[in-house]
C-alpha cells in the first residue's frame, strides 16, 4: 500500500469515527438494547435445558409453569429490545447520513470552491447519496456488532458454567473466526470503493448527456455520446459485478467457517453428554446455543461487509470534504462604499497576460481576448473563482486575495453565457423572491432593456411562468436574456459580463446594446465579448493578445487600425 493510499484510508477511518461519535447517544442506546436482545436469545436454550432438567425430568407441574413464565418474560424482553434497538440504530444511521449530506453540500457550495475540481456533478451527487448512506450505516453496524460480541460472550460464560471445555471452544474459536472476517473484508473494501467510483462517474456522464442533449442533437453527435456512455456504463457494471463477487465470496467463506465452528461446539457437547459430564438439559442447552451462534456469527459477517463498504465510501466522502480550496480563504471585506476601481498588475494565468490594466470607477469597458481561454481566465480571476498564477488583481486598492470570496462576489457580479437557471418563475429568477414594490420600476426597466418583457408576453403565465430545470423550457437565446436580466437586476457595484448575447439574434442584440449603458450608469461594467454591437457602446475597448501589452481604443478606431481586432470581432 502506497503512502497516498494509507493517507486516504486514514481520512476515511477518521470520517467513520466522526459518524459514530456524532450519534453516540443513539448508538449507545441501540447497542445496550441490542445486547439485551442477544443476551435474551442466548438465555432461551439455557432456559429450555433448565425446564427439561427441573420440570420435565422430575415431572413437576409447578416448576414447569414457573419456568415457562420466566421464558415468556424473557421472550417479551428480547422482543422489545430488538424493536427499540433497531429503531435507535436506524435513526443513528439516517441522521449520520443526513449530517454528511449537509457537510458535503456546504463544502460543494463553499465560496472558496475546489470540491468540484476533477469531478462531474453526477459524481458529487453519487457521493452525497450512496456513499453518505453507506457511511451512515456504520452506526447500525456498530449497534449490531456490539450485540454479536455480547452474544458470543454470553454463550461462552454459560458454556463455561456448564463445562470448561465447552466454554474454551467458544473462547478460543471465536477470535480466529473474527480475525478471518477482517482479512476477508479487505478485498470487499477495495472493490466496493471501485464500484462507487465507477457508478459515480457513470452518473456524472449521464447527467451531462441529458443536460447537453439539445446540443448533441444539433451537431448530430447522439451516437458518439451514447457509445461513450455505453462504454462507461459497462465499466461500471463490471465493477459492480466484481464487488458482488467479493461480497458473495466474503459471506460464503464466513458462513462455511462459522458452520465448522458451530459443529465443533455441538460435537464437544455431545461427547461430554455421552461421558456423563453434563446433564441432558445441559446437552440440549449446548446444542441450542451452538445453533444460536449462527445468528451472532451471521451478524459478524454482515457487520464486516458493511464496515468494508463503509470504509470504501468514507474514503470517497473524505476526498470531497478535504478537497483543497480553489482559492485561499480570507476574512477581510471590501471597503464601503465600493467605488468599483479595478487594477490588474503583472497578471499571468495560462494564456492570460496583463502587464497593467486600470478600469476606472463607473467605466464601461469592453474586453476582447484574442484567445477565448484568456477571457475565461479573466472572468474567473475577477470573480475570485481562481486566483491568477502570478500578479495582482485589486478592487479599490485592495488585493482580491485579501478579500473573502463570497464578499468579492457580492460586489463583483459575473454573468456568463452558460450560467445555470433554477426551476423557478421568471419573476423570482430575475428579481429574486420577495420583490418589494419599490423594485418594480427597476425590474420593469431591466425586463425592457433585455427584451425579456417581449418574452414574458408570449409565456402562458407571464412573469409567473416557471422556466424549468436549468431553464430547459426556454430557448438558448431566451435563457441568455434571462441571465443578463438577473445580473442587471442585482445591481452590483461591478458587473462582469462574459459573452452575454452569443445566442441572441442581431436585432435583439442591438436593442440590448442600446439600453445596457443606461442600465449600468454610474457603475463599473466589464464586458468580455467579441460582439461589435456591444463593443460599440463601450467607453473603450481593451484587446488582450497574450503576447504583448493590451491595446486600448474605441471600437471604431480599433476596427480601422488593428487588423487582428477587426478579424476577431467582424469575422
Amino acid at each position: 500500500m502506497t503512502a497516498a493510499e494509507r493517507a486516504r484510508n486514514r481520512a476515511g477511518g477518521r470520517l467513520l469515527r466522526q459518524a459514530v461519535a456524532g450519534q453516540r447517544r443513539l448508538v449507545a442506546v441501540g447497542a445496550v438494547l441490542a445486547v439485551g436482545h442477544q443476551a435474551g436469545e442466548a438465555l432461551v436454550p439455557v432456559l429450555i435445558g433448565t425446564i427439561v432438567d427441573e420440570a420435565v425430568a422430575t415431572g413437576s407441574g409447578a416448576a414447569l409453569i414457573r419456568w415457562l413464565l420466566v421464558l415468556a418474560v424473557v421472550f417479551a424482553g428480547l422482543s422489545a429490545c430488538y424493536r427499540f434497538a433497531a429503531r435507535a440504530g436506524e435513526r443513528a444511521a439516517e441522521q449520520a447520513a443526513h449530517d454528511l449530506r449537509r457537510r458535503l453540500a456546504r463544502r460543494v457550495v463553499a465560496p472558496a470552491g475546489g470540491a468540484e475540481t476533477g469531478r462531474l456533478p453526477g459524481e458529487l451527487v453519487n457521493v452525497a447519496s450512496a456513499d453518505a448512506a453507506r457511511v451512515g450505516a456504520v452506526n447500525m453496524a456498530v449497534t449490531a456488532g456490539a450485540a454479536a460480541f455480547a452474544a458470543l460472550a454470553t454463550t461462552a460464560v454459560v458454556l463455561l458454567q456448564m463445562s470448561v471445555p465447552l466454554g474454551l471452544v467458544v473462547l478460543l474459536g471465536a477470535p480466529p473466526v473474527l480475525l478471518l472476517a477482517q482479512v476477508l473484508g479487505r478485498p470487499l473494501q477495495r472493490r466496493s470503493e471501485t464500484e462507487q467510483e465507477n457508478a459515480g462517474h457513470a452518473a456524472g456522464v449521464a447527467a451531462d448527456l441529458v443536460a447537453g442533449i439539445r446540443v448533441l442533437k444539433g451537431i448530430g453527435a447522439e451516437g458518439t455520446a451514447l457509445a461513450r456512455y455505453r462504454r462507461i456504463s459497462r465499466s461500471s457494471l463490471r465493477a459492480t459485478i466484481r464487488a458482488a463477487d467479493a461480497q458473495a465470496g466474503h459471506d460464503g467463506a464466513l458462513v462455511a467457517v462459522s458452520g465448522v465452528f458451530i459443529a465443533a461446539v455441538a460435537l464437544v457437547g455431545a461427547r461430554l453428554a455421552l461421558r456423563g459430564d453434563i446433564t441432558v438439559g445441559d446437552l440440549i442447552a449446548a446444542v441450542g446455543l451452538a445453533l444460536f451462534l449462527l445468528g451472532p456469527l451471521s451478524i459478524v459477517t454482515w457487520v464486516n461487509g458493511q464496515l468494508a463498504q463503509a470504509r470504501g465510501s468514507a474514503v470517497r466522502v473524505a476526498e470531497v470534504l478535504d478537497a483543497p480550496p480553489a482559492v485561499p480563504p480570507a476574512t477581510r471585506e471590501p471597503d464601503r462604499p465600493v467605488r468599483g476601481e479595478l487594477v490588474l498588475q503583472d497578471v499571468a494565468d495560462g494564456p492570460l497576460r496583463v502587464p497593467r490594466l486600470r478600469i476606472a470607477p463607473g467605466e464601461f469597458v469592453g474586453v476582447v481576448a484574442l484567445d477565448p481561454a484568456a477571457g475565461t481566465a479573466l472572468v474567473r480571476a475577477l470573480a475570485r473563482e481562481a486566483d491568477p498564477a502570478a500578479g495582482t488583481v485589486r478592487l479599490d486598492d485592495r488585493p482580491l486575495t485579501e478579500l473573502e470570496p463570497a464578499a468579492v462576489r457580492a460586489v463583483i457580479g459575473t454573468a456568463q453565457h452558460d450560467s445555470v437557471l433554477f426551476d423557478d418563475t421568471v419573476r423570482d429568477t430575475v428579481a429574486g423572491p420577495g420583490e418589494a414594490p419599490a423594485d418594480r420600476v427597476r425590474l420593469t426597466a431591466v425586463l425592457a432593456g433585455t427584451t425579456v418583457d417581449e418574452l414574458v408576453r408570449t409565456l402562458p403565465d407571464g412573469l409567473d411562468t416557471r422556466v424549468g430545470d436549468r431553464g430547459r423550457a426556454l430557448s438558448g437565446g431566451q435563457r441568455q436574456r434571462l441571465v443578463l436580466a438577473r445580473a442587471l437586476a442585482a445591481e452590483p457595484p461591478v458587473l462582469v459580463l462574459h459573452d452575454p448575447t452569443t445566442a441572441v439574434d442581431a436585432v435583439t442584440e442591438a436593442h440590448i446594446a442600446d439600453r445596457l449603458r443606461a442600465l449600468r450608469a454610474g457603475r463599473t461594467t466589464v464586458l468580455v465579448t467579441t460582439s461589435p454591437a456591444l463593443l460599440a457602446v463601450a467607453d473603450r475597448v481593451v484587446v488582450l493578445s497574450g503576447d504583448a501589452d493590451p491595446v486600448t481604443g474605441t471600437h471604431a478606431a480599433l476596427v480601422r487600425d488593428d487588423a487582428r481586432y477587426a478579424a476577431a470581432v467582424l469575422a
